[in-house]
């Protein structure tokens, strides 16, 4: 790989490194407010729904960080 290309992938994880922190924050932002509820609304649709979303932020958080890792390895 020449060093044009390695550069464009360098970009391509330090942006792919700032969704990360964007999705990461709003995870912890959404588990907060899940588990600030009052526990009978943690158990209501609005509280299920709200699980939910933090548990889908965290799975797509670690998927960008896959992504981040198999970039670098084509960088090497």
């Amino acid at each position: 790989m020449n060093n044009q290309r390695r550069k464009d992938l360098q970009i391509a994880i330090d942006e792919l490194g700032s969704v990360q922190s964007n999705v990461s924050n709003c995870q912890e932002e959404e588990q907060e407010y899940f588990d600030t509820m009052p526990e009978g609304l943690q158990g209501s649709e609005k509280g299920d729904r709200a699980s939910e979303v933090a548990d889908e932020l965290m799975d797509i958080e670690t998927c960008i960080q896959d992504l981040i890792d198999r970039l670098s390895e084509c960088m090497e």
